[in-house]
């Protein structure tokens, strides 16, 4: 597929952009949808400005900029506007927390700040090209592309946020990517952070382009480079074994992740499935009922959990019963939770005195930024905070695997929505506070 972008192709990505979840919210999502589209070719075009200001800057400098504010002068970007994405409601601010501008507003992640420069970015470039971003805008997150960015070689794609799952999306053609991919690991086939990453995306490519062939050998040699002690490489290379058809081979690499990793949910699911696969039924349902997460199910409340809040006073969910609750689970350190922030609390403030509320889970580690953070956001509703991060007690028991993961309760606990963000949050809220029973 083609991902160099065009209006017509923004156009039609954003048409579907209706909440699924909520279906009295189409007629409002649909347009949404046309200012988003809008939106869009408004921040196109601003980094395509933002380009050829990098451009200039390198010509004159001799390398690229430190940030992104650097470009605010009157002979790489005289307009500082150009900096903000019209889809920010946070004011100029990037997403993701490493690549916020230290200087002054700006929307976009710099990909080549000074805590990116080096290997990180070096070895992406080595293998896949000056098709790397430079500049990300992650505020037109949809169901068909999470970001636009602007590459090192100035092109314009979409794409996303984890590109490197799917790089064929930052090239002209899927043959165009095999090459580059190919020539990548002649030149580091067992680099560690990425090998994970490259093989199977390579193997994939490899199917969708009748090449079937190349991918036993392409195994082959990730056996020869892959870490045994990195689970990632495990994964990676089940990964490519599935597409194979190989199910025995990748029972039993997954029978090794669990050897060193019992309790690994992820390893766990795995089993359940390839259990499933080769037909043995008992055997796959142990594993589901290991693997599985606590959410949903259906017509059941939801676990209480006991805790200490942030206060140091007891919490647990039982106290809420009779409001609708966002169960949300957030770290200080993830951009969608911090993007998704401001959209809570206009649903709190809203909803608060209709039986309404919040109960955050912080999978951070640092106490103070959390607390620095949430005081200068005026941040009211309770916290719950281990300082265990991923281990954190409540994450544990609610299985969580990713963030931000909100989920949204009745007054009787049971499980409304467990993706209650963006549009569909308020929409949800507005229909269950309704609802004043509590069974």
């Amino acid at each position: 597929m083609k991902a160099i972008l065009t209006m017509g192709i923004l156009l039609g990505l954003l048409m579907p952009f209706a909440s699924v979840e909520v279906a009295a919210q189409r007629e409002i999502a649909d347009f949404d949808a046309e200012k988003e589209a809008k939106n869009i070719e408004i921040c196109t075009q601003n980094l395509i400005a933002i380009g050829r200001s990098i451009q200039t800057y390198e010509k004159e400098n001799g390398d690229f900029p430190e940030w992104l504010s650097d470009l605010h002068h009157p002979k790489y970007l005289p307009d500082p506007d150009i900096l903000i994405c019209p889809s920010d409601k946070n004011g100029g601010k990037a997403i993701m927390f490493r690549s916020v501008d230290p200087n002054m507003p700006v929307s976009y992640g710099y990909q080549f700040h000074p805590e990116y420069r080096g290997d990180r970015i070096a070895d992406r470039r080595l293998i896949y090209g000056d098709v790397v971003p430079l500049v990300r805008c992650r505020h037109h997150a949809n169901r068909e592309f999470h970001c636009l960015n602007l590459s090192f070689s100035y092109k314009i794609t979409i794409s996303i946020s984890f590109w490197e799952l799917q790089p064929e999306q930052l090239y002209e053609t899927e043959r165009e990517a095999i090459a580059a991919l190919e020539i990548g690991l002649q030149r580091q086939p067992d680099n560690a952070s990425l090998s994970c990453y490259v093989y199977p995306a390579l193997a994939r490519l490899y199917i969708k382009t009748g090449r079937d062939g190349d991918v036993d050998s392409l195994i082959d040699q990730f056996k020869s480079v892959m870490d045994p002690d990195d689970d990632r490489d495990y994964f990676a290379l089940a990964d490519m074994l599935e597409m194979m058809a190989r199910n025995e081979e990748v029972l039993q690499t997954f029978k090794e992740c669990e050897e060193k990793n019992p309790k690994d949910l992820g390893v766990l699911e795995k089993l359940a499935e390839i259990f499933q696969k080769l037909g043995n039924t008992d055997k796959a349902k142990e594993y589901q009922r290991k693997a599985a997460p606590v959410f949903p199910i259906v017509g059941q409340s939801v676990p209480d959990f006991t805790a200490t809040d942030l206060d140091g006073n007891p919490i647990s969910l039982q106290e809420y019963r009779g409001k609708v609750v966002l169960l949300d689970f957030w770290a200080v350190w993830c951009g969608p939770c911090i993007a998704e922030m401001p959209n809570v609390k206009r649903v709190y403030e809203n909803y608060k005195d209709k039986g309404f509320d919040v109960i955050g889970i912080s999978l951070d580690t640092d106490e103070n930024r959390l607390r620095n953070y949430l005081k200068e956001n005026a941040i009211a509703w309770r916290q719950v905070f281990s300082g265990k991060g991923w281990q954190s007690p409540v994450s544990q028991q609610y299985s969580i695997r990713g963030i931000p993961a909100p989920w949204l309760l009745a007054r009787d606990g049971t499980p409304i929505s467990h993706r209650a963000r963006g549009r569909a949050l308020e929409a949800l809220v507005a229909e269950a506070v309704k609802d004043r029973s509590t069974h």
